[in-house]
């Protein structure tokens, strides 16, 4: 069978063109393959429970009685997702023998209430802390461009991103903190959705820094992450397709077009050109409040501190059982406390407030995901230096709008048959459907049709 996307998938189902133990079967087949990368992409498969799901989903469908229009569909679910009766790892072998979740997380729960099939829980960087993806505990999967050079898929939600593009589930949920659904999308030549914080319960899901902690979804486009945000939120989302002539985009001229390699420039000005050709408005606004993050989040952020309090007591007891690379950046947080925390909380609602009324007028924002095309994992891996140097990189567009707490989709814009490189089209907080809209004509419009 062809590679499908989820509403194609979730169609064909509807229609009785194929069940969702066929689909199952493949997508488990294709996490087996020992020439694949289902053994790095996943650190759990549900090899039994997702054939029993499917089975499921069958015999409601033959009786009329689907659930939802995803009833059936197989996806995945990032490793810091509680699921009952086991315990949740977040990428890392620290919590290996924890104590097992008492119950799904509100997103698990929600997934199997609409009848959606899990196929496993995919791989991360650990406990969510990086943009690369690299994974020294369970190994790092491949990205599906040129994958023989093996280069970075990147994160945190890795596996989720390599899960979708290689067919081993139709969608992905993952978490976004500092732009760990819409950075590996951007890298995989993938559709991510970051939505605004509020709009999906994170009960049961482990944290990195709660200020900044989002749930967001990675499907191959637009429509389909709609569809599957559909199913995780308490509340659907119903995005039309916008008129570009009658919009009007800023592009942000402080940070984060700094630095932008050749191809994702060129990509960039290309994905412009056509949306100006379209109709929209695209104005260049120089954001400068965008210049006072560096310095807000001088000592660590959010992050930083928020990461420690969680942490500090396994920190204590297994610090040789982490990714040193990890460890360090959770660490930062030892010196931060109740006053740091006052005064984050204080800088970031008065950055928030002026950043609003900057974008006033506007209907989104328009940057790379990310400046560059995916590195290799193991010049990464050989040099920490770089890897902190490029991390830190692939994170500065995204958690732009994590602090902003706004909403972002990352849409592929490379050219057919290159490296893939992500636009972020991104709103100020609880502009999901309108964004969403947005998205859709631009990726339309992207596509040539």
């Amino acid at each position: 069978m062809k590679k499908l996307t989820l509403l194609q998938a979730a169609a064909g189902l509807a229609c009785g063109e194929f069940t969702s133990r066929r689909l199952t079967a493949e997508a488990l087949a294709c996490i087996d393959d020992p020439q694949g990368e289902g053994a790095r992409a996943f650190i759990r498969v549900y090899h039994a429970w997702a054939q029993q799901q499917a089975a499921e989903s069958d015999r409601r469908r033959a009786a009329g009685q689907a659930l939802s229009p995803l009833d059936g569909v197989p996806v995945s679910i990032k490793d810091l997702f509680d699921v009952a009766g086991e315990a949740t790892t977040g990428g890392s072998r620290v919590l290996t023998d924890a104590a097992p979740a008492q119950r799904h997380a509100a997103v698990v729960a929600r997934l199997l209430q609409a009848g959606v099939v899990i196929v496993g829980k995919t791989n991360m960087t650990e406990f969510a802390y990086s943009g690369l993806g690299i994974n020294p505990h369970y190994a790092t999967p491949a990205n599906p461009w040129q994958r023989a050079a093996r280069r970075i898929p990147g994160g945190s939600s890795s596996g989720a991103a390599v899960a979708v593009a290689d067919g081993m589930g139709f969608g992905a949920i993952g978490s976004d903190t500092g732009g760990s659904v819409r950075i590996p999308a951007a890298f995989c030549g993938l559709t991510g959705y970051k939505p605004s914080a509020c709009r999906i319960d994170m009960a049961g899901v482990q944290p990195l820094s709660p200020s900044l902690d989002s749930v967001g979804v990675i499907a191959h486009g637009v429509a389909d992450c709609v569809a599957l945000d559909a199913a995780i939120a308490e509340r659907a989302l119903e995005p039309q397709t916008l008129p570009l002539a009658q919009a009007r985009f800023a592009v942000p001229q402080t940070l984060v077009l700094d630095d932008l390699d050749d191809a994702v420039a060129t990509a960039f000005d290309r994905a412009l050109q056509r949306l100006t050709l379209a109709g929209a408005r695209i104005d260049a606004l120089p954001c400068s409040e965008f210049a006072e993050l560096a310095a807000i989040n001088a000592s660590g952020g959010f992050t930083a501190l928020e990461s420690w309090q969680w942490h500090q007591t396994l920190i204590a007891s297994q610090a040789a059982d982490y990714d040193p690379r990890v460890l360090s950046r959770i660490r930062r947080g030892a010196t931060l406390g109740e006053g740091d925390r006052q005064r984050l909380q204080q800088q970031r609602g008065d950055w928030q407030r002026r950043v609003a009324a900057t974008l006033e007028g506007y209907d989104a924002l328009l940057m790379p995901s990310v400046p560059f095309i995916a590195p290799t994992i193991a010049e990464l891996e050989a040099d920490e230096a770089l890897y902190f140097r490029v991390n830190g990189a692939a994170l500065r567009n995204p958690s732009v709008i994590n602090f902003l707490d706004g909403c972002a989709v990352s849409l592929p814009m490379q050219p057919p048959g290159s490296a893939p490189i992500g636009l972020m089209v991104a709103g100020l907080p609880q502009q999901d459907q309108a964004l969403l809209g947005w998205a859709l004509s631009i990726e339309r419009c992207l596509a040539g049709a």
